[in-house]
């Protein structure tokens, strides 16, 4: 057969390689981003009871409603804002899908979309299967912060959309206030839609405050929130996230919702619903991360990796100068091989590969795993 790939260039994800290189060598695994701990045995109890009591066939395209009725209180008791359950929320299978559903329902042939580097992976294939352009803003290490006049410049009457990831994984770091406010007034009075990745929105530290798009309201009104409940609940497996949007945009997506996964898992969105109505079971995250967080850090204090402790999310990122120039994948895979520990480096996901000599580790791990990794970093 003969046929041209949609993506030519695309090889196998960064997270695939080091995973299989971590299996191989029987590392121990901080590379790929979900908890090695499970969850809430409530949580799960919950599952089973849906599933015993006959929540087993397809649930509403949207979602159930008390599920969307319990995402739209919490944007409420959060933010003070609201979402209305029946036209402005829909249940997704995880945030991947929302973003690529998101992507393919407004990005045509030749359309430009702003992403900023280092990047979550799943943005810019998505933006080329639907024959758009990726335009990269590349964030300033160590800090990762914004250059606006850059993205200002950037801006053009191809632009038809923005996504920006806070908490950003893989760099640790958040957009402040100031950000949010840059980006809205950037995108006032444009048809520009914003795409809003807040997969960590509750793993947040040091007393920081999550600036959600949805906290602006003209960002609001031309904007996609995007939230996973596999990042905030421990349970990556179960594929579950959900979106929010204004009622006109969130009608379109709809449209290629229906056609993509129609509906999801409905035993498990049952047992999200009723989870949800206790809101310590969110509120209480950034707290149970940042001890994790400290007590890594802690342990590798005197090591010769230098950090900015993270913003958010469940990620480190570590500066390994002092000890190799080797590049950041080289590094990572020798880490792994010679020294089974597993991380991902950050170059996979900057513009043209720059190599900045970090790799990222995930820290939502058992104490015991973190000692044992810190161990081995405390050698090199």
């Amino acid at each position: 057969m003969r046929f041209l790939s949609k993506l030519p260039n695309i090889e196998t994800t960064i997270f695939t390689v080091m995973g299989a290189l971590a299996n191989k060598h029987n590392a121990i695994n901080l590379s790929q981003g979900f908890p090695n701990f499970k969850s809430d045995q409530k949580l799960i109890d919950l599952v089973n009871n849906a599933m015993n009591n006959g929540y087993n066939q397809y649930a509403p395209m949207a979602g159930i409603f008390k599920l969307r009725e319990a995402i739209a209180n919490k944007f409420d008791l959060l933010y003070s804002t609201s979402y209305h359950p029946e036209t402005e929320i829909t249940v997704t299978a995880g945030a991947t899908q929302a973003i690529f559903t998101i992507i393919s329902t407004f990005i045509r042939k030749d359309d430009e979309v702003i992403i900023f580097r280092p990047a979550y992976d799943c943005y810019e294939p998505t933006i080329t299967l639907n024959g758009g352009k990726t335009i990269s803003v590349q964030l300033e290490a160590p800090n990762y912060s914004i250059n606006w006049e850059e993205v200002k410049r950037k801006i053009n009457d191809s632009t038809k959309m923005i996504i920006i990831n806070t908490p950003q994984n893989p760099s640790g770091s958040l957009f402040s206030k100031y950000d949010m406010l840059q980006l809205q007034a950037l995108t006032k009075g444009t048809d520009i839609i914003v795409l809003s990745d807040e997969v960590y929105e509750h793993i947040i530290f040091d007393g920081e405050k999550h600036q959600s798009a949805c906290l602006f309201p003209d960002l609001k009104s031309r904007s996609f929130i995007v939230a996973s409940f596999g990042k905030t609940f421990h349970n990556t497996g179960w594929k579950m996230g959900y979106c929010c949007a204004p009622k006109e945009l969130m009608e379109e997506f709809k449209k290629v919702h229906q056609f993509n996964v129609f509906c999801v898992n409905h035993p498990v969105q049952k047992a999200l619903a009723d989870y949800l109505q206790e809101a310590r079971h969110y509120q209480e995250l950034s707290e149970f991360y940042q001890e994790k967080r400290d007590f890594f850090l802690n342990l590798i204090k005197d090591s010769r990796f230098k950090f900015t402790p993270s913003k958010g999310t469940y990620f480190q990122v570590l500066d390994y100068s002092e000890i190799t120039s080797e590049y950041d994948v080289d590094f990572a895979k020798r880490l792994t091989i010679e020294n089974g520990l597993a991380s991902i480096p950050l170059s996979v996901f900057n513009e043209n590969g720059l190599d900045n000599k970090v790799l990222r580790f995930c820290f939502a791990k058992t104490e015991d795993t973190l000692k044992k990794a810190a161990d081995i970093l405390n050698r090199i």
